[in-house]
């Protein structure tokens, strides 16, 4: 590869277990297998001459391409037009099922829609962040990558065998397959890669076409259980499809990315492992998914949190942040030291180290995530409302306390309000669900706790002199996350405090529409280097000023930031000062607020034209 593609010219395949990033010019230079977290076999998006990819490509001809997605599907389509003909290479992978395996395929198969042209293939896979060597083999009818850890089939698709049947048209290169061939009208070819070590073989055309329909037709269906029939569907949609790329099928857990270390500021060290899943940002989407109608998807991973809640509870700790998609703590975070970092940014860090911390918070949205479940019959069982009862005990006796807060300062601890907020949240919800449901709990206690952080809030956390909430006590920093506090229902859209708060953050958090999650420069956490401004924060702006009543600026937010998506309704993390994408991508907050504030606008958006239509 010659040079670094941008972060948002990629689009995602998945299988539901793991997933893929194709460039814009047909190249996969991101997977991992057999999971998300797993080690990577293509990383040249990390590392261009170490890391490893699979292009398939025109070669010696000048083209542009084009690339979308089949519609309600993640299948991916890249086209290359040029003067001679035009062609497309069809990406998807066939979704696994529940049960995790250590099969996966990616398909690839190339359409020559008219004329001709001659393509070269380039499967280049370095195992294991690219630390391990491997051999390939030659198959009477295909090809076997093998390193010590892994290995990798390469089935050529029947009954086109241009790409690599010729004499002199196909080269194996210290361990990298290299093919070219010719493509005329009508003409369809393609590679099948797999995981499992299997015996190469030709795949008939017939057989990929099943493939196709299958993995066709599952997405289909999923998205039309969607209810939602309202404004912005087509990125509504496409946004439910990524998070259900992203998540686990057989646990139903949520990871944050698929991706690692994809710089916050490209040249700078904020580049983090995000491939696992966070209770705060898997637990907002239960409102997301049920505002949508999926509610097998957070059954599924409320019993995911409900593991986890009883571990938590049963021995009287607080909830990690994050887990393994299988519900493993241990996620040691090291440092790939023979990986350059994409453009330059480095460290590249595989494993979380956040992952030990405390931060409050995620109690209230484990307990929202919860209540709302419950709203919709899926209810807990009994030993997890003994666990969840454990778990909010503990939360009585240690809710006031410093801790690392939602952006996971790697300073020192701070009285964070947000964490306080949250806090109220996990202890209110607790008081609704027991009262609701009838079942146990010591409710005067959890309703004298939830009194006394409200108080605590509107006395500490309410900066006096600055006239808004602040981001942390005896201080006066703002924070984007307290954009949240109308939502999780602390204080009402038309409270004065509140306003005083919103004028603020718009004042200095806000950019152009975009906001800002903090100012690292004068809110000092314990990194060097600026930041973007952050997609979630901006939807969570938009549903601020949707239940302020300002419905005009919030629907202009909102479909400014539609703008700032790629070409396939993608976002990453962040946006940069230049307006492109940074950080791990896609990120699944980004999505997720997107539904939630799209939810949330739309539903006012027809209550003020219902009540236009009364008078």
């Amino acid at each position: 590869m010659e040079s670094y593609p941008a972060i948002e010219d990629h689009g995602l395949i998945g299988d539901l277990q793991t997933a893929a990033l194709v460039t814009c010019d047909g190249t996969i230079d991101w997977f991992c297998a057999p999971r998300f977290d797993s080690p990577s076999i293509f990383a040249a998006l990390l590392d261009r001459e170490r890391g490893g990819y699979f292009r398939i490509a025109p070669h010696d001809v000048r083209y542009v391409t084009k690339q979308l997605y089949l519609p309600g599907t993640p299948i991916l389509i890249t086209r290359f037009i040029s003067a001679d003909g035009v062609a497309e290479v069809m990406d998807f992978m066939p979704v696994t099922g529940e049960r995790a395996t250590d099969s996966h395929r990616l398909v690839r198969v190339v359409n020559m829609v008219r004329g001709t042209m001659r393509f070269r293939v380039e499967c280049r896979p370095r195992f294991d962040y690219a630390r391990e060597n491997h051999a390939l083999e030659r198959h009477r009818n295909g090809y076997l990558f093998r390193s010590p850890s892994a290995t990798l089939t390469f089935n050529p698709v029947d009954p086109v065998r241009q790409l690599w049947a010729q004499t002199g048209e196909v080269r194996m290169e210290d361990g990298d397959l290299i093919a070219y061939g010719t493509l005329n009208e009508g003409d369809t070819g393609g590679v099948v890669l797999e995981t499992d070590g299997t015996e190469p073989r030709f795949i008939p055309a017939e057989e990929v076409q099943g493939m196709f329909e299958w993995t066709r037709d599952y997405w289909r269906r999923w998205v039309e259980r969607s209810r939602y029939t309202g404004r912005w569907r087509e990125m509504v949609e496409r946004s439910a499809i990524t998070l259900k790329l992203m998540t686990y099928a057989p646990t139903g857990a949520m990871i944050a990315a698929p991706t690692t270390a994809l710089p916050e500021l490209v040249g700078g060290t904020r580049n983090w492992d995000y491939r696992y899943t966070w209770v705060r940002d898997t637990s907002f989407s239960v409102h997301a998914l049920l505002g949508l109608g999926f509610t097998e998807e957070v059954s599924r991973y409320m019993n995911w949190l409900d593991e986890r809640i009883r571990e938590a509870g049963d021995h009287q700790d607080p909830l990690r942040i994050m887990y393994r998609v299988d519900g493993s703590s241990e996620l040691h975070e090291e440092v790939l030291d023979h990986l350059e970092g994409y453009r330059g940014s480095r460290p590249v860090r595989i494993g979380n180290g956040a992952a030990d911390q405390l931060q409050l918070d995620i109690h209230g949205e484990a307990l929202y995530a919860m209540h709302l479940a419950d709203e919709q019959g899926i209810r807990v069982s009994h030993q997890v409302w003994k666990s969840t009862v454990r778990l909010v005990d503990w939360l009585c006796h240690h809710w006031d306390q410093a801790d690392a807060g939602i952006w996971e300062s790697r300073h020192h601890p701070r009285n964070y309000t947000f964490g306080r907020v949250m806090s109220w949240v996990a202890l209110d919800r607790a008081i609704r669900l027991a009262t609701r449901t009838g079942r146990p709990g010591d409710v005067a206690c959890w309703t004298e706790q939830r009194n006394r952080i409200y108080n605590q809030v509107m006395a500490r956390g309410y900066h006096r002199g600055r006239g808004c909430f602040v981001q942390a006590y005896d201080e006066n920093m703002l924070d984007a996350a307290l954009l949240t506090m109308p939502a999780v229902g602390f204080v009402t859209p038309s409270d004065p405090l509140w306003q005083s708060t919103l004028n603020a953050i718009e004042r200095e958090l806000v950019s152009d529409s975009l906001v800002h999650r903090y100012d690292p420069v004068h809110s000092p956490d314990g990194l060097p280097g600026h930041e973007g401004t952050f997609n979630m924060c901006t939807f969570w702006y938009v549903e601020a000023l949707a239940r302020s009543g300002r419905l005009d600026d919030a629907r202009l937010t909102l479909e400014k930031m539609f703008t700032f998506s790629n070409h396939l309704g993608l976002y990453a993390e962040e946006i940069a000062a230049t307006g492109e994408q940074i950080g791990n991508y896609p990120q699944a907050f980004s999505h997720l607020s997107l539904i939630n504030s799209a939810l949330a606008l739309n539903d006012l958006l027809d209550v003020e034209a219902n009540a236009r239509r009364r008078q």
